[in-house]
């Protein structure tokens, strides 16, 4: 897991772009290309929207917690549900200019679903969002 994660920083940097990556995880039951799939999906709109991205690994006995978080301005409240929804986003345009097409964060939770998981938006007390990706630790992959 944390080689992953690390694998991800590496191609942020390479991009220039800097990741901060913390905390540890035993072996998870994944597929590995689809977490990291929605694992780069999460960091790179925060990156976009937020300034920046870190990760914070969490492990547990019954699930593994990979935590994407920005110091950006968030997402209005009654709007975090929605642009989980496909092909939705705050920014209207669909230029690649200004984003994609709105589909990295619905991608994102179908996989953190494929894995046990979920993945459920907040805003930041201290300001920008955060990006939980729950995974179970116990279930493999269905």
């Amino acid at each position: 897991m944390l080689a992953l994660l690390q694998a991800v920083v590496d191609d942020a940097a390479d991009s220039g772009h800097e990741v901060a990556l913390s905390g540890q995880a035993q072996q998870l039951l994944a597929w590995p290309s689809e977490l990291r799939r929605a694992v780069v999906n999460l960091v790179e709109n925060a990156r976009r929207y937020g300034g920046a991205a870190s990760i914070v690994l969490t492990d547990s006995p019954a699930r593994v917690l990979i935590d994407i978080c920005d110091d950006g301005p968030g997402i209005p409240e009654d709007q975090l549900a929605r642009v989980m929804e496909p092909f939705y986003r705050l920014e209207s345009s669909r230029s690649r200019a200004t984003g994609g097409v709105g589909m990295g964060l619905s991608i994102a939770a179908d996989i953190a679903a494929r894995h046990g998981g979920e993945l459920v938006l907040s805003n930041r007390p201290e300001g920008g969002l955060r990006a939980p990706v729950a995974t179970a630790r116990l279930t493999p992959p269905a």
